[in-house]
Protein backbone atom coordinates (compact mmCIF):
# COMPACT_ATOMS: atom_id res chain seq x y z
CA UNK A 1 0.00 0.00 0.00
CA UNK A 2 1.35 3.77 -0.95
CA UNK A 3 1.32 5.86 2.31
CA UNK A 4 1.88 9.49 1.81
CA UNK A 5 2.45 12.67 4.42
CA UNK A 6 0.65 16.15 3.28
CA UNK A 7 2.03 18.69 5.48
CA UNK A 8 -0.65 21.30 5.40
CA UNK A 9 -4.16 19.62 4.35
CA UNK A 10 -6.30 21.30 6.35
CA UNK A 11 -7.18 23.48 3.62
CA UNK A 12 -6.39 24.74 0.04
CA UNK A 13 -4.52 22.46 -2.38
CA UNK A 14 -3.18 20.11 0.74
CA UNK A 15 -6.56 19.76 1.30
CA UNK A 16 -7.26 19.13 -2.53
CA UNK A 17 -4.46 16.66 -2.87
CA UNK A 18 -4.95 14.64 0.02
CA UNK A 19 -8.31 13.59 -0.85
CA UNK A 20 -7.42 13.05 -4.66
CA UNK A 21 -4.57 10.43 -3.07
CA UNK A 22 -7.55 8.76 -1.22
CA UNK A 23 -9.09 8.47 -3.50
CA UNK A 24 -6.65 6.81 -5.92
CA UNK A 25 -6.24 4.49 -2.80
CA UNK A 26 -3.28 5.75 -0.57
CA UNK A 27 -2.97 5.84 2.80
CA UNK A 28 -2.27 9.02 4.40
CA UNK A 29 -1.23 10.63 7.01
CA UNK A 30 -2.31 14.59 7.56
CA UNK A 31 -1.07 17.64 9.44
CA UNK A 32 -1.84 20.70 9.89
CA UNK A 33 -2.22 23.26 12.95
CA UNK A 34 -6.19 22.80 12.91
CA UNK A 35 -7.09 20.09 14.75
CA UNK A 36 -11.11 19.91 13.96
CA UNK A 37 -10.57 20.49 9.42
CA UNK A 38 -8.04 17.49 10.18
CA UNK A 39 -10.86 15.42 11.57
CA UNK A 40 -13.51 16.42 9.14
CA UNK A 41 -10.96 15.03 6.34
CA UNK A 42 -10.46 11.55 8.56
CA UNK A 43 -13.80 11.02 9.20
CA UNK A 44 -14.61 10.53 5.45
CA UNK A 45 -11.75 7.55 5.03
CA UNK A 46 -11.33 6.90 8.91
CA UNK A 47 -9.51 3.77 8.34
CA UNK A 48 -7.00 5.28 5.81
CA UNK A 49 -6.36 8.59 7.33
CA UNK A 50 -3.61 9.11 10.33
CA UNK A 51 -3.92 12.75 11.69
CA UNK A 52 -0.95 15.01 13.81
CA UNK A 53 -1.53 18.12 14.33
CA UNK A 54 1.25 20.33 13.89
CA UNK A 55 2.64 23.58 13.55
CA UNK A 56 5.86 23.60 11.88
CA UNK A 57 7.20 26.82 12.87
CA UNK A 58 7.72 25.02 16.30
CA UNK A 59 10.96 23.47 16.92
CA UNK A 60 9.26 20.02 17.92
CA UNK A 61 7.44 19.56 14.35
CA UNK A 62 10.11 17.11 12.89
CA UNK A 63 9.78 14.52 16.22
CA UNK A 64 5.87 14.86 15.42
CA UNK A 65 6.49 14.26 11.71
CA UNK A 66 8.74 11.40 12.86
CA UNK A 67 6.14 10.03 15.03
CA UNK A 68 3.38 10.09 12.43
CA UNK A 69 5.66 7.99 9.84
CA UNK A 70 6.26 5.55 12.69
CA UNK A 71 2.29 5.29 13.02
CA UNK A 72 1.95 4.85 9.61
CA UNK A 73 5.35 2.34 9.03
CA UNK A 74 6.88 4.24 6.66
CA UNK A 75 6.17 7.18 4.07
CA UNK A 76 6.88 6.84 -0.16
CA UNK A 77 5.38 10.74 -0.76
CA UNK A 78 6.08 13.77 1.56
CA UNK A 79 4.06 16.16 0.38
CA UNK A 80 4.52 19.82 1.64
CA UNK A 81 1.68 22.25 1.11
CA UNK A 82 1.97 24.41 4.17
CA UNK A 83 3.15 28.30 3.12
CA UNK A 84 1.98 31.78 4.09
CA UNK A 85 2.41 35.02 2.39
CA UNK A 86 0.88 38.48 1.89
CA UNK A 87 1.21 41.51 -0.01
CA UNK A 88 3.68 43.61 2.61
CA UNK A 89 4.46 46.74 0.81
CA UNK A 90 4.25 48.75 4.44
CA UNK A 91 6.97 46.34 5.44
CA UNK A 92 5.11 45.26 8.64
CA UNK A 93 7.56 43.11 10.33
CA UNK A 94 5.39 40.87 11.93
CA UNK A 95 4.29 39.64 8.39
CA UNK A 96 7.84 39.71 7.41
CA UNK A 97 8.85 37.64 10.46
CA UNK A 98 5.85 35.07 10.31
CA UNK A 99 6.45 34.50 6.18
CA UNK A 100 10.24 33.23 7.02
CA UNK A 101 9.43 31.67 10.21
CA UNK A 102 6.95 29.43 8.02
CA UNK A 103 8.21 29.16 4.80
CA UNK A 104 12.07 28.75 5.29
CA UNK A 105 12.46 27.73 9.12
CA UNK A 106 9.57 25.50 8.99
CA UNK A 107 10.19 24.36 5.96
CA UNK A 108 13.77 23.86 6.06
CA UNK A 109 13.28 21.61 9.05
CA UNK A 110 10.33 19.37 7.58
CA UNK A 111 11.84 18.47 4.62
CA UNK A 112 15.61 17.80 6.47
CA UNK A 113 13.06 15.28 8.84
CA UNK A 114 11.87 13.42 5.80
CA UNK A 115 15.21 13.83 3.73
CA UNK A 116 17.06 12.20 6.60
CA UNK A 117 14.34 9.10 7.14
CA UNK A 118 13.97 8.51 3.02
CA UNK A 119 17.67 8.14 3.31
CA UNK A 120 18.00 5.40 5.51
CA UNK A 121 14.60 3.73 5.07
CA UNK A 122 13.43 2.44 1.42
CA UNK A 123 13.81 6.27 -0.45
CA UNK A 124 10.94 8.26 -1.51
CA UNK A 125 9.51 11.08 -2.71
CA UNK A 126 9.44 14.65 -1.82
CA UNK A 127 6.90 17.09 -3.27
CA UNK A 128 7.12 20.72 -2.35
CA UNK A 129 4.63 23.68 -3.51
CA UNK A 130 6.69 26.62 -3.86
CA UNK A 131 5.49 29.04 -6.44
CA UNK A 132 6.17 31.02 -9.71
CA UNK A 133 6.65 34.22 -7.19
CA UNK A 134 10.54 32.72 -6.61
CA UNK A 135 11.18 33.75 -10.17
CA UNK A 136 11.96 37.18 -9.51
CA UNK A 137 11.44 39.75 -6.22
CA UNK A 138 8.45 40.84 -6.00
CA UNK A 139 7.58 44.67 -4.22
CA UNK A 140 3.98 43.78 -3.53
CA UNK A 141 5.71 40.83 -1.57
CA UNK A 142 8.79 41.05 -0.53
CA UNK A 143 9.27 38.07 1.88
CA UNK A 144 7.10 35.87 -0.06
CA UNK A 145 8.70 36.05 -3.11
CA UNK A 146 12.36 35.55 -1.46
CA UNK A 147 11.08 32.78 0.52
CA UNK A 148 10.07 31.23 -2.50
CA UNK A 149 13.17 31.47 -4.55
CA UNK A 150 14.27 29.93 -1.08
CA UNK A 151 12.74 27.07 -1.23
CA UNK A 152 13.37 26.56 -4.98
CA UNK A 153 16.64 26.68 -4.58
CA UNK A 154 16.73 24.20 -1.82
CA UNK A 155 14.94 21.49 -2.94
CA UNK A 156 17.29 21.79 -6.24
CA UNK A 157 19.86 21.68 -3.62
CA UNK A 158 18.65 18.82 -1.85
CA UNK A 159 18.13 17.09 -5.23
CA UNK A 160 21.80 17.15 -5.96
CA UNK A 161 22.75 15.78 -2.68
CA UNK A 162 20.73 13.23 -2.61
CA UNK A 163 22.48 12.32 -6.42
CA UNK A 164 25.64 12.54 -4.88
CA UNK A 165 25.08 10.31 -1.62
CA UNK A 166 23.37 7.82 -4.33
CA UNK A 167 20.29 8.07 -2.34
CA UNK A 168 16.65 7.04 -3.93
CA UNK A 169 14.60 9.75 -2.84
CA UNK A 170 13.08 11.58 -5.56
CA UNK A 171 11.88 15.36 -5.78
CA UNK A 172 9.05 17.53 -7.31
CA UNK A 173 8.48 21.23 -7.18
CA UNK A 174 5.23 22.27 -7.91
CA UNK A 175 4.90 26.25 -8.60
CA UNK A 176 1.59 27.32 -9.30
CA UNK A 177 0.38 30.94 -10.30
CA UNK A 178 -2.27 32.37 -7.48
CA UNK A 179 -4.84 29.49 -6.73
CA UNK A 180 -8.50 30.69 -5.59
CA UNK A 181 -7.74 29.57 -1.40
CA UNK A 182 -8.20 30.89 1.82
CA UNK A 183 -4.43 31.55 1.43
CA UNK A 184 -5.23 34.46 -0.83
CA UNK A 185 -9.00 35.36 0.21
CA UNK A 186 -9.88 39.20 -0.20
CA UNK A 187 -7.05 39.99 -2.61
CA UNK A 188 -7.75 41.20 -6.16
CA UNK A 189 -5.05 38.75 -8.26
CA UNK A 190 -5.77 38.26 -12.06
CA UNK A 191 -5.95 34.50 -13.57
CA UNK A 192 -6.96 33.00 -10.63
CA UNK A 193 -6.38 28.54 -10.79
CA UNK A 194 -9.19 26.60 -9.86
CA UNK A 195 -8.06 24.55 -6.56
CA UNK A 196 -9.50 21.24 -7.46
CA UNK A 197 -8.25 21.47 -11.08
CA UNK A 198 -5.03 22.75 -9.26
CA UNK A 199 -4.39 19.90 -7.12
CA UNK A 200 -5.75 17.08 -10.04
CA UNK A 201 -2.12 18.82 -12.17
CA UNK A 202 0.12 18.38 -9.03
CA UNK A 203 -1.07 14.76 -8.45
CA UNK A 204 -0.19 14.00 -12.57
CA UNK A 205 2.90 15.59 -12.13
CA UNK A 206 4.03 13.82 -8.98
CA UNK A 207 3.05 10.89 -10.39
CA UNK A 208 5.04 11.77 -13.70
CA UNK A 209 7.88 12.41 -11.16
CA UNK A 210 8.67 15.72 -12.69
CA UNK A 211 11.35 17.76 -11.41
CA UNK A 212 9.58 21.48 -11.56
CA UNK A 213 5.85 21.74 -12.89
CA UNK A 214 4.76 25.33 -13.30
CA UNK A 215 0.97 25.40 -13.20
CA UNK A 216 -0.75 26.01 -15.92
CA UNK A 217 -0.16 26.69 -18.88
CA UNK A 218 -0.83 30.87 -19.08
CA UNK A 219 1.65 31.22 -15.94
CA UNK A 220 4.34 29.32 -18.23
CA UNK A 221 4.33 32.19 -20.67
CA UNK A 222 4.35 34.87 -17.43
CA UNK A 223 7.51 32.98 -16.04
CA UNK A 224 9.24 32.62 -19.15
CA UNK A 225 8.96 36.70 -19.99
CA UNK A 226 9.47 37.24 -16.41
CA UNK A 227 13.17 35.39 -17.17
CA UNK A 228 13.56 37.42 -20.29
CA UNK A 229 13.09 41.56 -18.39
CA UNK A 230 16.84 42.67 -17.40
CA UNK A 231 17.05 43.01 -13.95
CA UNK A 232 17.68 46.43 -14.65
CA UNK A 233 14.45 46.68 -16.24
CA UNK A 234 12.62 44.71 -13.31
CA UNK A 235 13.97 46.48 -10.06
CA UNK A 236 12.04 49.59 -11.78
CA UNK A 237 9.06 48.35 -12.73
CA UNK A 238 5.50 48.83 -10.78
CA UNK A 239 4.08 45.85 -9.57
CA UNK A 240 1.23 47.16 -7.28
CA UNK A 241 -2.31 47.14 -8.31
Amino acid sequence: MRQAIIVGASSGIGREVARLLLDDGWQIGIMARREEALLELKAEKPSKVEVEVCDITQETAPERLLSLIGRMGGVDLYFHASGIGKQNEGLDSKVEDDTVNTNVLGFTRMLDAAFNYMAVNRGGHIAVISSIAGTKGLGPAPSYSATKAFQNTYIQALEQLSNKRGLKIRFTDIRPGFVATPLIEGSDYPMLLDKTRTAKAIVRAVYAKKHICIIDWRYKLVVFFWRLIPNALWRRLDLGK
